[in-house]
């Protein structure tokens, strides 16, 4: 009887919280990372050699502690302070995106997933007009802007994927820089993990000099393609590193995912129906960690950004009225959520945008 009731319980959830259900597929064998068929790809220009011009969101600056502080007990050492900003270019997010994946691997995190944003032209918002990664990419890159993968995105999820792959390509290629004594890391894509060739998902590839030095990138990968992620994170041993770049999956939970997390019958059959939590949980067995998270939405009429690295607390940002930098506005060390980025406005006293604008409050 209890069984029943349950059952009855997540018919309703199901009822209420999603009107459809993904559809599964089987994931076919993945090839090994040395013997994929696909063709390599050539090293583009995705971004600016030069150090100096991209910024850096992560400005590390080593601070000796002072000596016999018995606070941090830190006798003198030096630690490593991290300030974060949100990137506002392509150049500056692949950079960033790459340190903090570095700097997880040194701290011996092989299993990482990344949550960016993306590259978009600025006039995509038109009706029509789509962001194209075969026409013109060089200027296009560096004329776009950078938005999160929500439903603004006109073409759907293949135009996700294409931005998505073009930031993955840069993001390994300068992940890979100093491997084989400077040599340029070979790219390759395996799209088999899509079945259907329409669900915006791939694994990109980069080889260096030996195969302890490749990288392996799931690319918007959806919950049908965790026992692939499995099957490459097992190959791949404890030295290779692996990532999950923008999963298909959210981060936050709705009843039928925090159903999903319970054990039993109950937890097992909210993950048949589409919960993400056993995905999650295969996930966690393998040692996924978050390395670099940016989110963002509009809270006050405004836009907001929420930004982790795995050494860090959540920090929020807000974009000022000129649309040229975002303004820090709090720290968490749990994941915000809209009520406490509303009131870290409020606190901070940051007004509706509206307000804003129509000369009702100062600016941002």
């Amino acid at each position: 009887m209890k069984i029943i009731i349950q059952f009855t319980e997540l018919c309703v959830l199901v009822a209420l919280e999603r009107s459809t259900v993904v559809s599964s597929f089987s994931t076919p064998k993945l090839l090994s990372t040395r013997t994929l068929s696909s063709p390599t790809i050539p090293p583009t220009q995705l971004f600016s050699t030069n150090d100096q011009q991209a910024g850096n969101t992560v400005k590390d600056t080593e601070v000796a502690a002072a000596a016999g502080n018995k606070n941090d007990g830190s006798n003198g050492t030096k630690q490593k302070k991290i300030e974060l900003f949100i990137p506002v270019s392509f150049d500056e997010m692949v950079k960033e995106a790459s340190s903090a994946m570095e700097d997880a691997y040194a701290a011996g995190i092989v299993r990482q997933t990344v949550r960016i944003l993306l590259p978009r032209s600025p006039d995509n918002d038109q009706l029509g007009r789509y962001y194209e990664d075969d026409a013109d990419i060089n200027g296009r890159i560096a004329e776009s802007i950078l938005v999160p993968p929500d439903e603004t995105w006109q073409g759907g999820i293949m135009q996700l994927y294409r931005a998505a792959s073009i930031t993955c390509q840069g993001i390994l290629r300068r992940y890979s820089r100093n491997v084989g004594g400077g040599v340029v890391p070979r790219l390759r894509e395996d799209r088999s993990i899509d079945e259907t060739g329409v669900d915006g998902m791939g694994l990109w590839m980069s080889e260096g000099s030996s195969s302890s030095d490749d990288v392996c990138c799931f690319v918007q990968p959806s919950q049908e393609t965790v026992k692939s992620i499995e099957d490459i994170s097992k190959g791949a041993g404890r030295d290779r590193l692996v990532v999950i770049m923008n999963p298909q999956w959210r981060i936050t939970d709705d009843a039928l995912d925090s159903a999903s997390r319970s054990e039993g019958v109950f937890g097992n059959l909210a993950s048949f129906l589409g919960g993400k939590g056993g995905s999650i949980r295969r996930l966690e067995e393998l040692g996924f960690e978050s390395t670099y998270i940016i989110e963002g939405y509009v809270c006050k009429g405004g836009n907001i950004r929420l930004l982790k690295r795995f050494d860090s607390a959540w920090n929020v940002f807000a974009e000022n009225d000129a649309g040229t930098d975002y303004i820090p506005v709090g720290t968490l060390d749990t994941r915000p959520t809209y009520q406490d980025v509303d009131k870290m406005l409020d606190d901070k006293g940051i007004t509706l945008k509206y307000a804003r604008d129509m000369g009702l409050a100062p600016k941002l």
